[in-house]
C-alpha cells in the first residue's frame, strides 16, 4: 500500500470505531467497512466478498442488557487488512473470515477499556454542566467519541505497520490442513449466524418470502441487481399488505398476522 491508501484505511477504521456507538452511517457493519477498505486499496471485489460473509455472522450479534456483542468493527477492519496484505486473493477469504472471529472477541477488551474511560468523562461532563459550560460538555463528548474511533484506528495502524512480506510469509506458513479447517470453520460460522437471524425472524408471515428468495437465488441467470430488485419488491409488497391488514375494517380484529387478517376480511 502507498501512503495515501494507508491513511484512507486508518480513516475508514476510525469511522468504523465511532459508528459502533453512533449507528448513523453504519460504517461499523462488516459489509460497509470491508467494502470501503477494499475500495481504497484497489481490492473492491475482495472487500465485498469478505464483508458479505462477515455480515452474515454479525447479523446474529446483538447487545442484550449488560452482555456486549463481539466487536464487528475490529473484526471487519483487521480481517480486511490481513486479506489485502496477504495477497492470496479469493483463496484467503476463508482464512480471513476465520481470523475475524477471535479478533471480534479480542475487540471486547478494547471496548471495555474505552467504556471505562468514558465513565470518567461522563463525570467530567457533569462537572461542566454544573458550571453551565456547554462548550466544555461538547468538547468532552467529542473526546469520548474520538476514543471509540481510536479503538479501531490504532490496531489498524499497527497492522498496516507490519510489512506485507511478513504477513504473506505468516499466512503461507500455515499448514494446509489448518488452512482448510479454518475455511470450513469460517463457512460454518457464517451459516450459524444466518440461522440465528432466521430463528429470530421466522414466522408464518415471512416464510413464504424466504422460500421464494431461496428458489430465485438458484436461478443462475439472475444477477445480484435483479435479485436485489426482487427482494425490494417483495419487501414493499409485504409492507403494503401489513398496512392493509392492520387497518382492515372487516370481521378480523387483528391477529398479528397481516396476511391472515386480509384473507379473513375477504
Amino acid at each position: 500500500m502507498n501512503t495515501i491508501q494507508i491513511i484512507l484505511v486508518v480513516v475508514v477504521a476510525f469511522l468504523a470505531g465511532m459508528e459502533g456507538i453512533l449507528d448513523q452511517w453504519q460504517f461499523h457493519q462488516p459489509l460497509v467497512a470491508c467494502t470501503l477498505i477494499g475500495l481504497v486499496t484497489g481490492h473492491l471485489e475482495l472487500g465485498v466478498i469478505l464483508g458479505g460473509q462477515l455480515q452474515m455472522i454479525a447479523l446474529g450479534w446483538a447487545n442484550i442488557g449488560a452482555a456486549v456483542a463481539p466487536d464487528a468493527a475490529l473484526a471487519a477492519v483487521a480481517s480486511a487488512i490481513i486479506l489485502v496484505q496477504g495477497g492470496q486473493g479469493t483463496n484467503g477469504i476463508g482464512t480471513a473470515t476465520a481470523i475475524a472471529i477471535p479478533l471480534s472477541v479480542a475487540g471486547l477488551v478494547l471496548t471495555m477499556i474505552v467504556r471505562t474511560i468514558s465513565t470518567g468523562i461522563v463525570h467530567i461532563m457533569d462537572a461542566q454542566a454544573k458550571k453551565g459550560n456547554y462548550h466544555g460538555i461538547e468538547l468532552w463528548q467529542y473526546v469520548a467519541i474520538a476514543l471509540q474511533g481510536l479503538r479501531i484506528a490504532i490496531p489498524a495502524a499497527l497492522l498496516l505497520a507490519v510489512p506485507e512480506s511478513v504477513v504473506r510469509g505468516a499466512l503461507s506458513s500455515i499448514p494446509a490442513w489448518l488452512n482448510d479447517g479454518m475455511k470450513i470453520g469460517g463457512g460454518m460460522v457464517v451459516a450459524v449466524g444466518y440461522a440465528m437471524v432466521i430463528n429470530m425472524m421466522a414466522n408464518r408471515e415471512v416464510w413464504p418470502f424466504f422460500a421464494i428468495g431461496f428458489a430465485l437465488a438458484a436461478i443462475k441467470d439472475l444477477t445480484l441487481i435483479s435479485l436485489g430488485a426482487i427482494g425490494l419488491s417483495l419487501a414493499l409488497i409485504y409492507l403494503t399488505l401489513e398496512e392493509k391488514g392492520g387497518s382492515g375494517t372487516g370481521k378480523s380484529a387483528g391477529t398479528g398476522d397481516p396476511l391472515g387478517d386480509i384473507i379473513d376480511d375477504y
